[in-house]
């Protein structure tokens, strides 16, 4: 958990304006749920590896006996935790407001979550999540919506070249049952399969051989690896090119119809790269999934999936959903340290004996034409003033003395 000077959460939160601003002009509403979640609908078994990750909070008034009682049992000693998602409370939200959304509805959660990491470059404890998701819509276009959403927000940062790597868990699940992976294995199989751009194909299969998968299985497996790759394309052929025979021909056409859609959008070169081999650990995910890519980086900016069953345990039916998350420390990491509104930032540097009103009527006068306005008195060190000033992301400084008008005002550069 970390703390956040001037500058840097000035710039956090230009980023966040950019991202919000987009996401609203594609039709999104922000919402807000609590930080707390209870502790059984945390640990429901639809969060993965995050549950065990997940921040509990003791129950209130349990006094020592009480503790030592319940000592090894989780459950009995917390009723609420953390958040450790917002998709999460996002499905509780919809199934307690369902009566007040509209059939299709298409939130904006941007809010930290907590998840008790082992701290390290680009993990945290706290951290900030920036998710779009569309309830109620099962065709290709929700998950369209959101990609052609999230792609918009990269252009607009100024991160351009940005593609999507898609799968979908009904593929994943086809391709073991054709190579022949028994139903109880396929977990275990998918985390391995989900490692295989660290450690290649046969990395992949001395693992599977390793943790007693079906020979058989798993030779299958070897062989499709190592075929010849064919050219990729986000298309009919392309998709059943990279695929075993033996896909369903539906998940094919939600496929190619999400491509279709993305294209019509994005120009003919649309950013789509289908992989089949792309996992995704959440166990909610029901159908598509995909992750944000860029150049300029060898890991994902964000990514997503359908979670079409996770309503239905709050709701009592079922619901289609999908959901996108921007990583946005990853993003914030990636930008420049520019101030889009430094041209219009001013420090009044003033004299000990300037009047209090002259002063503060000079300041009114800026920030009525827009500007940002601090006031600092004269020290004896004038360097140090204004490099922190030019630090905290100011652009100019005026020298303000007791003859000082709005007329004589000079500002002056800071760098």
């Amino acid at each position: 958990m970390r703390d956040f000077l001037p500058a840097d959460k000035a710039r956090r939160e230009r980023v966040l304006a950019v991202i919000r601003e987009r996401y609203r002009a594609h039709g999104f509403d922000e919402i807000e749920t609590p930080v707390m979640e209870d502790y059984d609908r945390l640990h429901a078994g639809i969060g993965g590896d995050n549950e065990k990750l997940s921040f509990s909070i003791l129950k209130r008034g349990m006094d020592a006996e009480a503790i030592r009682a319940a000592a090894d049992d989780p459950a009995a000693l917390a009723d609420l935790g953390l958040r450790y998602d917002l998709t999460v409370p996002l499905a509780r939200f919809y199934a307690t407001n369902r009566a007040q959304l509209p059939a299709v509805f298409r939130s904006i959660q941007m809010a930290p979550v907590w998840r008790a990491e082992r701290p390290q470059k680009g993990r945290y404890r706290q951290f900030l999540q920036c998710d779009i998701d569309i309830i109620g819509d099962a065709s290709a276009r929700a998950e369209a919506e959101l990609m052609i959403a999230s792609l918009d927000v990269l252009d607009e940062l100024g991160l351009e070249g940005g593609s999507i790597r898609v799968n979908d868990r009904r593929v994943l699940d086809a391709m073991l049952d054709v190579f022949g992976f028994v139903p109880d294995d396929r977990p275990g199989v998918l985390i391995t399969i989900d490692k295989l751009d660290k450690v290649g194909s046969s990395g992949v299969v001395a693992e599977l051989r390793d943790r007693g998968a079906a020979a058989e299985a798993v030779d299958a497996l070897a062989a499709y690896l190592d075929r010849p790759a064919a050219p990729p394309s986000f298309d009919d052929a392309g998709i059943r090119a990279a695929l075993p025979a033996g896909i369903p021909d539906e998940v094919i056409t939600h496929l190619v119809t999400l491509g279709e859609t993305v294209a019509a959008a994005r120009g003919a070169d649309a950013p789509l790269v289908f992989d089949p081999f792309l996992v995704r650990g959440m166990g909610y995910y029901t159908g598509t999934i995909f992750e944000l890519a860029h150049p300029s980086v060898d890991y994902s900016l964000g990514g997503g999936g359908r979670y079409d069953g996770m309503i239905g345990r709050f709701l009592g039916q079922q619901v289609p959903a999908v959901g996108f998350s921007i990583g946005f420390e990853r993003i914030v990491d990636l930008l420049p340290d520019t101030d889009a509104a430094g041209d219009r930032s001013v420090v009044l540097v003033h004299d000990r004996d300037v009047p209090l009103a002259q002063l503060l009527a000079l300041k009114t006068h800026l920030v009525a034409g827009g500007a940002r306005v601090r006031v600092e008195q004269r020290p004896k060190n004038m360097k140090a003033l204004l490099e922190r000033s030019a630090a905290d992301g100011y652009s100019s400084f005026a020298p303000v003395g007791v003859d000082t008008t709005v007329e004589s005002l000079e500002l002056r550069p800071l760098s």
